[in-house]
């Protein structure tokens, strides 16, 4: 590595983290006054706790979270099977666009799209309507995770499995599932992060008493920023970090031993 590329790279990395940083360094600050260190202090975390309507915000993204990662697993799981495991078949080429085009549109387009089709249903927004969109979301990005490792995977083991008498749905469950299982787990994290994170389908699809966490955040840092703000945006940083690094270190690893 040449100093100039070296020092692109130091510049570059600064200019994306160096803010997180000083969010998270100023989250720890004694003043009320975001912009002068007053020294260092944990009195805004305990603010943050003994504030209901960020708790009940958070526990309703934690829910959201849940549930969406759950269902986008199992159907992320199933359409990387399908795409990778049955060769081609008619209407492979919309399905895959189905699949992945969440991944690539807009989320101002997705969230439209899905509050277009809420409203024309007669759906009510709420928890519900957040689940199904953010499960919507992030089904691709698990499919993605999935099929990488599907490709990576030694066919011969459920050939072997299947010439020993074993069905299609045994095969899957007893060979399949199991090697897959650490991509699945990674999937699962990265739609959890995701769905954590989300701001812009959220606030097209949620309802009363379904505001999420950034949701909550992002209309209170209109009216200004605060030392409570920094400490449950580091709060929600250190999280979505976690779940991520660990997605990262699952496909590393299966990566690994794959």
């Amino acid at each position: 590595m040449t100093p100039v590329t070296r020092a692109a790279l130091v510049l570059g990395l600064a200019f994306l983290y160096a803010p997180i940083l000083v969010l998270v360094a100023y989250s720890f600050n004694a003043s009320s006054l975001v912009t002068v260190w007053g020294g260092f202090s944990t009195r805004w975390y305990g603010v943050l706790f003994a504030d209901e309507p960020l708790i009940a915000a958070t526990w309703v993204s934690f829910r959201v979270a849940v549930l969406s990662s759950l269902i986008a697993t199992v159907l992320g799981t199933l359409a990387a099977l399908a795409l990778e495991r049955h060769g081609r078949f008619r209407g492979r080429f919309l399905f895959t666009g189905l699949v992945y085009g969440p991944m690539v549109m807009p989320e101002v387009m997705i969230g439209l799209s899905l509050l277009l089709m809420f409203i024309g249903i007669g759906f009510d927004r709420g928890l519900a309507t957040l689940v199904v969109a953010h499960a919507t979301f992030c089904t691709g990005f698990v499919a993605v995770v999935v099929a990488a490792r599907l490709r990576g995977l030694d066919p011969t083991l459920e050939e072997a499995a299947a010439d020993l008498g074993a069905g299609p749905l045994r095969v899957l469950l007893t060979v399949t599932l199991p090697l897959l299982a650490p991509a699945v787990v990674a999937g699962a994290l990265l739609a959890f992060a995701l769905s954590l994170d989300d701001l812009v389908i959220a606030s097209f699809v949620s309802g009363p008493g379904s505001t999420t966490l950034p949701m909550r955040l992002y209309s209170r840092v209109r009216l200004g920023v605060n030392p409570e703000i920094n400490a449950a945006s580091t709060l929600l940083i250190a999280l979505v970090g976690v779940a991520v690094l660990a997605a990262s270190w699952l496909t590393a690893r299966r990566g690994g031993t794959g």
